[in-house]
């Protein structure tokens, strides 16, 4: 069984950075594309950034210029680097797998921006 771990959640202040970074207990070979999404209580899940096998990258308007997605294929790990930090970014980042083998969730990180 698959299984994502997001790590590097926390409590930053508007105009700060965080790193998200998702590890794979598989190759993440396996994936044809990694994404990050975000959800606040009361509201959908949302797709934030996304990186395909061939590295083409997407991302939600509101994230471009200040989020970038990326992926370390040595340590089987996506990352989201996380810049200009503003209040809404407020929400509980979650990484996402697809493969031909299904889809895959990890637990959940909360990303909290506050002064």
């Amino acid at each position: 069984q698959v299984q994502l771990v997001e790590s590097g959640g926390g409590l930053v202040q508007p105009g700060g950075s965080l790193r998200l970074s998702c590890a794979t207990s598989g190759s993440l070979f396996s994936f044809n594309a990694m994404h990050w999404y975000r959800q606040v209580p009361g509201k959908e899940r949302e797709l934030v950034a996304s990186v395909t096998r061939t590295g083409s990258t997407n991302y939600v308007d509101s994230v471009k210029g200040r989020f970038t997605i990326s992926r370390d294929y040595a340590k089987n790990t996506v990352y989201l680097q996380m810049n200009s930090l503003k209040p809404e970014d407020t929400a509980v980042y979650y990484c996402n797998g697809n493969s031909l083998g299904g889809d895959y969730w990890g637990q959940g990180t909360q990303v909290t921006v506050s002064s």
